[in-house]
């Protein structure tokens, strides 16, 4: 009964000439008038300005080993991974990366890139590299990405090298 109601309404209102639309009661067609811009009621109706917080803030950077466990002598692969913030954020922008692998030993690694133009210049996001622990122990693992000297960011892992055959004694076998 309401759908063949409305649905009689509709037709009414589409068959009318354009003159006769506006005097159409207000029950029948129910409109909605925009408050004049600039007053409260304007300003109220508008969803709040929502800034771009990837923009500015800064890419976080994250470190996983695998395995975390393993017997001596372990490869470990390591990836480090920037997430978050823009894709050309400068200082992040061809870093030098210092590898401490936590056994005493340190590995560096730099490119050669062309300089920096904002918005056209893109950072990686993903650094990975295996290391060999001959030893067991705990060790931890970390990254630091570097701008000149100054160290931009870094993150930490831990990984545990348990002893393998090679580690025991001879009798033990």
């Amino acid at each position: 009964m309401r759908v063949a109601f409305l649905l009689s309404c509709l037709l009414v209102v589409q068959a009318a000439p354009a003159t006769d639309r506006q005097s159409v009661s207000p029950a029948a067609t129910p409109s909605v008038q925009a408050p004049a811009p600039g007053s409260p009621a304007s300003q109220a109706a508008q969803p709040p300005a929502v800034e771009d917080k990837s923009k500015k803030e800064k890419p976080a950077l994250s470190l996983r080993a695998s395995p975390p466990i393993s017997f001596s002598p372990a490869t470990i692969h390591v990836v480090a991974e920037l997430k978050g913030g823009p894709d050309d954020y400068e200082e992040l922008y061809c870093p030098a990366l210092e590898w401490d692998w936590g056994d005493g030993t340190k590995s560096e690694a730099a490119a050669d890139c062309d300089p920096y133009q904002a918005g056209v210049s893109l950072i990686l996001r993903r650094f990975s590299t295996d290391h060999v622990y001959n030893l067991s122990g705990r060790f931890r693992v970390s990254l630091r990405l570097k701008r000149n000297t100054k160290i931009v960011t870094s993150a930490t892992t831990n990984i545990q090298v348990r002893p393998g055959l090679r580690d025991m004694d001879p009798y033990d076998r």
